[in-house]
């Protein structure tokens, strides 16, 4: 065992922690469902079989997009364990976006910045006003990532109205002293070229978004994003890192509230 990996283990501190994913995947498909045709999986947005975003459009014409980027230490998952995410910002009128990208260790994390991007990119071609970000985890690593200068192309951050890191590895450097790192092989040049920690502070709306009964790694990694952006910081309490995601399917939640919202 690895000097951090306790620091970094969520699950073995949350009780039923097992059983979040199993419903997440049965509330997820059961959402996609009830879209029928208002959802789109499996779009393309670049060469490999993960590289795809699955849309979801509201009743009418969109107001925005919102763009959620899903978890899982990059090393699992993909958007079909998040689905039901969406009907928050959808019952505000928002489309959403939720795209894959390859895991490591078949690709290195830096790699996967970009993959991400390219989504983003994608998104933001294919749809028309604002657009929001979101992504949750190593998701909110990507999120935050998807800030840094140059990242994005200057007409699609132009359209970023709100971006939530929520509960983001945001320094990347704690993560080589965890087991993990076997799979995401960094080094330490690696690990700062990656940390969001130490990127400009940028110049988009940002709320980092965290559960106070989260583990004391998650909840020092954000308030290290926030201090180090100088950006909103929401400590929410009672939630930990599973079920701080919840208010994303509630319009009526602050969270959501922050996303569709133009200034």
């Amino acid at each position: 065992m690895a000097e951090l990996d306790d620091a970094y283990a969520i699950g073995a501190y949350v009780p039923g922690s097992e059983h979040f994913a199993p419903q997440w995947v049965e509330q997820a498909a059961a959402f996609r469902a009830s879209l029928g045709a208002r959802a789109r999986l499996g779009v393309s947005y670049g060469p490999s079989e993960r590289m795809v975003f699955d849309h979801f459009s509201p009743e009418g014409e969109a107001k925005g997009t919102f763009i959620f980027v899903h978890g899982g230490y990059w090393l699992k998952y993909d958007p079909s364990y998040w689905s039901h995410l969406a009907s928050g910002a959808l019952a505000r009128g928002w489309a959403v976006a939720m795209p894959s990208y390859d895991l490591c260790p078949a690709v290195r994390i830096a790699g996967i910045t970009q993959q991400v991007a390219q989504a983003v990119t994608a998104i933001a071609d294919a749809a028309t006003g604002p657009l929001s970000l979101a992504g949750h985890s190593a998701g909110g690593h990507l999120a935050a990532r998807m800030l840094a200068p140059g990242m994005l192309p200057a007409n699609v951050r132009g359209r970023l109205i709100h971006a939530v890191p929520i509960s983001p590895v945001a320094d990347l450097e704690p993560l080589l002293r965890t087991s993990m790192n076997d799979d995401f092989g960094m080094d330490t040049d690696m690990a700062r070229a990656e940390s969001p920690v130490r990127q400009p502070a940028p110049d988009v709306p940002v709320t980092v978004w965290v559960g106070g009964d989260e583990r004391p790694s998650f909840l020092e990694q954000a308030r290290g994003l926030a201090q180090a952006w100088g950006c909103a910081h929401a400590v929410i309490a009672g939630e930990h890192h599973f079920n701080v995601i919840e208010p994303l399917s509630d319009p009526a939640s602050d969270l959501i509230s922050r996303l569709t919202t133009a200034p």
